[in-house]
């Protein structure tokens, strides 16, 4: 094999090492975006389950209406965690597309990727704050069902 192949496998094998750690965050980010599904899932559930009851009691209606209040914001918090993880799931593709075609142009777009890499991490970090005030939401929505 001629040198100037060697050495272009030898750079593209460095392009997919550099490569591995944002694939394993996009690994994590996927993980955590099937939670998000699941609790927008279990939310929206439990919402259709509030609307189909008749209520007769207004101490209970005004139990209802608060829950189904909380499960508004839940859903509401839930989609932006969404967004804002599956953001951070697109800049973490374009870093590693940034890092290939920097390396088949011979191009350093060292400053593009490590503005994308930011911008993952803050989409990420965003949706996570998202997240943990759904959670929050849905622990103090917890004494809210009648008895």
């Amino acid at each position: 094999m001629p040198i100037e192949n060697m050495e272009a496998v030898a750079g593209v094998s460095h392009v997919i090492q550099l490569a591995v750690a944002p694939v394993f965050l996009l690994t994590g980010v996927g993980a955590i975006l099937s939670v998000l599904v699941n609790r927008l899932g279990r939310v929206v559930d439990r919402f259709r389950q509030l609307e189909k009851h008749q209520i007769s009691s207004e101490k209970v209606r005004q139990a209802v209406d608060a829950e189904m209040l909380a499960l508004s914001s839940r859903a509401r918090l839930i989609h932006w965690a969404i967004g804002l993880c599956t953001s951070s799931a697109l800049f973490v593709c374009f870093v590693i597309a940034a890092l290939f075609l920097g390396s088949i142009l011979q191009v350093s777009l060292s400053t593009l990727v490590s503005v994308l890499f930011v911008l993952a991490m803050a989409s990420l970090v965003f949706g996570l704050v998202c997240f943990l005030r759904e959670i929050a939401i849905a622990r103090g929505s917890i004494h809210l069902t009648p008895r």
